[in-house]
């Protein structure tokens, strides 16, 4: 494996670790399915890069894309809390109607960037080597987003969202809104997916209306590989696990599709490493059972 490939693979770990960011919030905090990011990724992108393309400073189009995914989160919030629509129809909804809203934004299914300004393209205008300059700003941008995400869960506004989706009748019983705790989740999540969204598309040079297909199974690998990796020790851990299962996902990917699997198969290749993430410890349990069962075979055998 060669250097090159390694800061690769690691650069777009980082890139959609800020997507899995979000679909932890969620996943894990919350304990909800919401299917409304495969609809926010590209909402986010499609923002920035109208927004670029106008002649708006790529600086201004990041932020501006986390609002819109903010929105859109709200949106499936309002559907689930206020219309009592269940979380994961609530999710569809949202991103079935955020496809037709991407295609309005962006007046056609794709927008190129290659010829635009982006914030990758300024980092690397102003430190002499864009590759560099463009791990070096994501690096620092996955570290912002852990960072502020870690000391937001760590306030009480975010001990009561934690406590929200971990035990949401005690928390009743204490006089916390647990919709609105729910609400709130779903803005920052989303807000997270739209800005890496708007990430993705100025680093990859362009803004697509399908980009945003498997967003949320990409990112619940993510998620789920880090658990595997690191294991349950805390808030701060867990956040570090996410972006290291992301990086560690990318990897996996990568060195799949050099050994001369398709770019079709992308896809498979994610539901396999879920399932094998997710049945991790279910193989572990069974072979430390065998173990004991070897173990006192062996014993009694010798007694």
């Amino acid at each position: 494996m060669s250097l090159g490939f390694l800061l690769a693979s690691i650069e777009q770990g980082m890139l959609f670790a800020i997507t899995a960011l979000g679909v932890y919030l969620t996943f894990r905090i919350l304990n909800y399915a919401d299917l409304s990011v495969d609809g926010s990724f590209p909402l986010g992108a499609a923002v920035s890069a109208r927004l670029i393309v106008a002649g708006v400073n790529p600086i201004f189009a990041v932020p501006a894309a986390a609002a819109a995914g903010a929105l859109a989160g709200s949106i499936t919030g309002f559907l689930n809390t206020r219309l009592k629509i269940t979380g994961l129809l609530s999710g569809i909804l949202t991103m079935t109607s955020l496809y037709s809203i991407n295609l309005r934004i962006m007046g056609r299914s794709n927008i190129p960037l290659l010829q635009q300004p982006t914030i990758f393209s300024m980092a690397g205008g102003a430190f002499g080597s864009s590759g560099a300059a463009s791990f070096l700003l994501l690096g620092i941008i996955l570290l912002g987003v852990m960072f502020l995400l870690y000391s937001f869960l760590r306030t009480q506004l975010g001990f009561a969202l934690r406590a929200a989706g971990d035990n949401p009748q005690m928390v009743r019983s204490l006089g916390v809104n647990t919709d609105n705790m729910k609400l709130l989740g779903l803005v920052l999540s989303n807000a997270i997916v739209g800005l890496s969204g708007a990430l993705a598309g100025q680093f990859m040079g362009f803004a697509d209306v399908g980009m945003g297909i498997g967003t949320v199974v990409a990112g619940l690998a993510s998620v789920i590989i880090g658990e595997v990796l690191v294991g349950d020790r805390g808030i701060g851990f867990a956040i570090v696990s996410v972006a290291l299962g992301s990086i560690v996902y990318r990897l996996c990917i990568s060195i799949a599709l050099s050994y001369g699997f398709a770019a079709s198969d992308l896809k498979l290749m994610t539901a396999v490493l879920v399932v094998i993430a997710l049945s991790a410890p279910r193989f572990k349990e069974w072979f430390w059972n065998l173990q004991s069962v070897n173990g006192w075979c062996s014993t009694d055998a010798r007694d």
